[in-house]
């Protein structure tokens, strides 16, 4: 896989903390920007797919009630913590 270079502009407070952390990490400040892109675009990329996943479900009639996740989410934290909900 190749390598392309790409240039972005940072507000200095930005570069400045990036720079402070490229530098206590021991790594370039370039390879920590690459590291940030890919771990942004794969968590875009989960959530999508999660989004996608709902809808299908969605379009099949396949539907949590509120009541149901209400009733989840009160028994947080409690001893009687309920499992949760199924579609």
């Amino acid at each position: 896989m190749g390598t392309t270079s790409y240039s972005v502009r940072l507000d200095d407070d930005l570069r400045k903390a990036l720079e402070r952390e490229a530098e206590i990490e021991g790594r370039p400040p370039t390879q920590l920007v690459v590291r940030a892109v890919r771990s942004m675009l794969e968590a875009k990329a989960a959530k999508r797919a999660a989004v996608d996943s709902a809808l299908k479900e969605a379009d099949q009639g396949k539907f949590t009630s509120a009541e149901a996740m209400n009733a989840w989410i009160d028994s947080w934290d409690t001893d009687d913590e309920l499992p949760a909900p199924k579609s």
